[in-house]
């Protein structure tokens, strides 16, 4: 089964950064208030990049080196 790291755009400009296996399905728990507390206070606006890989272990793994990013550089990979 695969997995997807993805990235939402937030209300405050604020970039969020997950994984999941069905990215729409989570997009929509993020924007109904029951997913992550960051996106219960920032609310989610739009998915604004994805990536799939093979595994959890993989994507998990890509989700920290993100998460380590600057700004910038996550702005720059997503294209804002």
């Amino acid at each position: 089964m695969p997995y997807f790291l993805y990235i939402l755009l937030c209300k405050n400009n604020k970039l969020y950064t997950g994984i999941a296996v069905d990215v729409e399905k989570r997009f929509e728990l993020h924007k109904s208030g029951k997913g992550a507390k960051y996106t219960q206070r920032n609310k989610p606006i739009k998915v604004v990049y994805t990536q799939k890989f093979k595994t959890r272990s993989m994507a998990l793994k890509r989700e920290a080196e993100i998460k380590s990013m600057k700004k910038q550089e996550k702005e720059g990979l997503v294209g804002l």
